[in-house]
């Protein structure tokens, strides 16, 4: 379906308070543990986004049956893997699928799987799912962008990842929770939506233990029961709207946050002379009436500065005058904001993974958004100039954001898209009724 452009009318001061939403990246892989459980399980604060609605089709062809039992409530039954594969048609729609490999070969003991796919910008390999699964005991071959993994008995051993992998992390972890095996992982990640499948996890029944460490142990168990579980809010959605109040020079309180998943970017908010001041659950940015000042950032695995946020971050740098160095090594191809960036003004030189930028007022101006996060600068870079902003690539947004038009218009911002997003009566799959025998 082609989405009508989200219409942004710039030059406002922000104000008011606005609820994040809760991650859909921590939702995500927690969707695909439920599939190590042949009981129901109910997972609440789901967002409502393509994204998730796109991993419900793959579970749905795997087995999972599933139904909406409130706004952002999902109940989720998987009594038995009904298919074994992950099909390119499937798979190629985003990248973190890749992760169904490993309950699907905890459970039925084999998976077949096509590479993933998702955003437009640069390769996010695989190797390191595959010689974690190759090290605690799985067969995996490839051919042709296809793998085929295997086990014989329980996933036993210890295996140390070359780099940070938030992906690799969660395939691991989940190849091993059943059976009878004892896995170490060193190097793991800690990232907030690891530690958030692991408690998942464990309140199912699971023995993991390590969680927010660099090292994990598994032990693996018979089985796991069904229950209940609230998702984490999502860290980069509030780091998104944090920036946004700083480039709109705007007072915002977010609400429904985690301030210790947030300290990267209050930080960095804080040495430019944002006024960020931290409450129980909630956070205050106020940039008005500041000069603000050029900073460098370089993106880190978390703790640091979230890769997710370094184009919008892009875009607030390219509104603050001085010279700005950004430096994304996480993910070096994340560029595609740059160009369009540059069709609004901003001086943006590019430096293999290197953006130098010198800050100065930008322009309103008919862009694209590429990729989820592009589209996140997009928006921002336009509520801060005067005129009217078309940002087509809606969809990606929609990936990520739910509800935004909507959302911005409640702190004041001029934003419309007349294109409903999904919505609960909208999902691209079936409602199955879902067994409890």
């Amino acid at each position: 379906m082609q989405l009508t452009p989200l219409h942004i009318q710039g030059g406002r001061e922000l104000s008011g308070e606005i609820a994040v939403q809760h991650s859909k990246n921590a939702a995500l892989p927690i969707i695909v543990a439920s599939l190590l459980s042949s009981e129901p399980v109910t997972l609440h604060a789901v967002p409502r986004l393509s994204d998730v609605y796109t991993i419900l089709e793959l579970m749905h062809h795997i087995g999972t049956r599933h139904t909406w039992t409130g706004p952002n409530s999902l109940l989720l039954h998987t009594p038995e893997i009904v298919h074994t594969d992950a099909p390119y048609a499937l798979v190629s729609k985003m990248r973190a699928s890749f992760i169904v490999m490993g309950p699907i070969l905890a459970r039925a003991g084999e998976a077949t799987m096509s590479m993933p796919g998702g955003c437009a910008w640069g390769p996010r390999p695989v190797d390191q799912h595959v010689k974690a699964l190759r090290a605690l005991g799985a067969e995996l071959t490839e051919d042709d962008g296809n793998f085929a993994a295997r086990r014989s008995g329980s996933l036993n051993g210890h295996f140390a990842f070359e780099l940070l992998t938030v992906g690799g992390t969660h395939n691991a972890v989940l190849a091993a929770v059943l059976g009878d095996g004892v896995v170490t992982l060193d190097n793991a990640s800690i990232d907030t939506d690891v530690v958030d499948m692991i408690e998942f996890l464990n309140g199912l029944g699971a023995d993991i233990r390590g969680a927010g460490t660099h090292t994990l142990t598994i032990r693996g168990v018979k089985a796991l029961r069904g229950g209940e579980y609230k998702v984490i809010p999502d860290r980069i959605e509030a780091g998104t709207f944090m920036i946004l109040a700083a480039a709109t020079r705007s007072r915002l309180r977010l609400t429904n946050v985690r301030t210790d998943h947030l300290n990267a970017i209050s930080e960095k908010l804080r040495e430019m002379g944002v006024d960020v001041t931290e409450e129980t659950d909630a956070v205050v940015v106020d940039a008005r009436a500041r000069e603000l000042k050029p900073v460098d950032v370089v993106t880190q695995s978390f703790p640091g500065f979230p890769t997710d946020v370094q184009p919008q971050m892009s875009a607030l740098l390219a509104t603050v005058p001085g010279r700005s160095v950004v430096q994304d090594p996480v993910y070096p191809d994340r560029l595609t904001h740059v160009a369009e960036l540059q069709r609004m003004g901003a001086d943006i030189e590019v430096d293999g993974y290197t953006q130098i930028i010198q800050g100065a007022p930008l322009r309103a101006a008919a862009v694209k958004a590429a990729d989820l996060r592009a589209g996140a600068a997009l928006f921002i870079a336009g509520l801060t100039t005067d005129g009217e902003t078309v940002i087509d690539g809606v969809q990606f947004l929609n990936r990520g954001y739910e509800r935004l038009a909507e959302r911005l218009r409640g702190i004041g911002a001029g934003a419309v898209q007349p294109e409903p997003v999904l919505t609960p009566e909208a999902t691209p799959l079936p409602q199955l009724a879902v067994a409890t025998d």
